[in-house]
């Protein structure tokens, strides 16, 4: 995987399961490291983690740990949302790609992929060509479920701007439901102004809080194939 980022989200689960060891992930993959924890009880480590995560600042975060299987199934995991994540990379540069764990977080900002003019919600132009490429993706991968998630920077009234990143995120998961994509493996909320990833004082900060996000986790039906799989 070329650029894709990498959290290092299992230095917390590390330091909560002393007796894996953080040296035997320190130097592993994404599959081997899911692998690894899951052995020790990844699944309630990382749903304890995904709710004291998900209360932060960064619920899309907080979702895909939340979702962890572990175990051997994480590692099968683990290697369908690789392939997933070097997919989107591949087809869509301008897109942030944040492999975690078990799943992807992806974020688009205005400057990168999909973005909206002033106070507007609508899905336009060189935004709706990343969402059709998107989309044909998700159809690739048929078994992940699809958390979207609207944010703004912290101009204008508070109310206005928890509306507005409703209205842009629905705006994003209505687009991808018409492209094709079950209504079923979408979850979509908004927060305004009130999870920021940058500065607000600066233009730059601004542009980066006004995205939107996406958490990509495991669907049941591919949490049952990787139990199957894996099994012995």
């Amino acid at each position: 995987m070329k650029n894709i980022a990498r959290k290092s989200v299992y230095v917390l689960l590390c330091m909560a399961l002393v007796t894996s060891g953080c040296s035997v992930t320190r130097n592993a993959n994404n599959k081997q490291k899911g692998a690894v924890i899951g052995a020790s009880g990844g699944a309630v480590i990382g749903g304890v983690l995904g709710n004291n995560i998900g209360k932060g600042n960064n619920t899309a975060l907080g979702a895909i740990i939340g979702a962890v299987v572990g175990g051997v199934a994480g590692g099968y995991i683990g290697d369908r949302m690789d392939r997933q994540a070097e997919r989107i990379e591949e087809e869509i540069p301008g897109a942030e790609v944040t492999r975690v764990g078990e799943g992807i977080n992806v974020t688009f900002t205005e400057d990168a992929g999909v973005y909206f003019d002033t106070n507007k919600s609508n899905v336009k132009g060189t935004s709706a060509a990343t969402l059709d490429k998107l989309a044909g993706i998700f159809k690739e991968y048929p078994k992940s479920n699809i958390l979207v998630e609207g944010h703004t920077d912290s101009a204008g009234p508070e109310d206005y701007n928890m509306k507005l990143s409703q209205q842009r995120a629905e705006s994003v998961t209505n687009y991808l439901i018409a492209q094709g994509i079950s209504a079923t493996r979408f979850t979509t909320k908004w927060y305004g102004e009130n999870q920021p990833k940058a500065d607000n004082t600066t233009a730059e900060g601004k542009s980066k809080n006004r995205r939107v996000e996406l958490a990509i986790v495991a669907s049941e039906e591919l949490k049952e194939e990787a139990q199957q799989n894996t099994k012995g």
